[in-house]
């Protein structure tokens, strides 16, 4: 049975914002590059999705982190949820009815499900499907944006803490 995480960076105050925090430091790069590629599937909301399709096309100016990280991602499946969506790129599954298809991932799967975006994960915490919360906190302070939980949730448990990388702390929550 496959494990719903939802794992993201985020600023010191709350928010999910790539572009404000700018690219992670090269270890925590490495990083995501192994979470991406260990990953049983990838689910994505709509904005997250179409956000991450900029790896579907090589780009000249990248190191070999990047194209690494370019290679991995296309190669893992995704299942996209989405309303408004009506086609996927490669190696992709448009989703629409998004409680069926957790629970059919999550029965049908070995493995972790890489959970992405906070509406998405707001969502799935509302059905309790989340099996843990990877919350990669980077030194940031950016006030305002769309945070990591933009809803109440019930109280969550620590499962560990460790650093990433030169400055990011993960610290991994399960439900209480």
């Amino acid at each position: 049975m496959a494990k719903l995480i939802f794992a993201m960076s985020q600023s010191l105050d709350g928010y999910v914002d790539h572009l404000a925090m700018g690219a992670p430091d090269p270890g925590l790069f490495r990083h995501w590059i192994g979470a991406v590629g260990g990953a049983a599937g990838c689910l994505y909301g709509r904005g997250i999705y179409e956000l991450m399709r900029y790896w579907d096309a090589d780009d000249p100016t990248w190191g070999p982190d990047e194209a690494e990280f370019a290679r991995t991602w296309r190669a893992q499946h995704k299942w996209v949820v989405s309303n408004s969506l009506r086609e996927v790129g490669p190696n992709a599954t448009l989703v629409t009815d998004l409680e069926v298809t957790a629970r059919d991932l999550k029965a049908r799967l070995d493995g972790e499900i890489d959970v992405a975006g906070p509406v998405l994960a707001a969502s799935l915490t509302k059905l309790g499907l989340i099996d843990e919360y990877r919350i990669y906190l980077r030194p940031y302070v950016l006030g305002e944006g769309a945070r990591y939980f933009p809803e109440a949730r019930t109280p969550l448990r620590l499962v560990s803490s460790d650093l990433i990388g030169a400055d990011t702390v993960r610290v991994i929550y399960a439900p209480a």
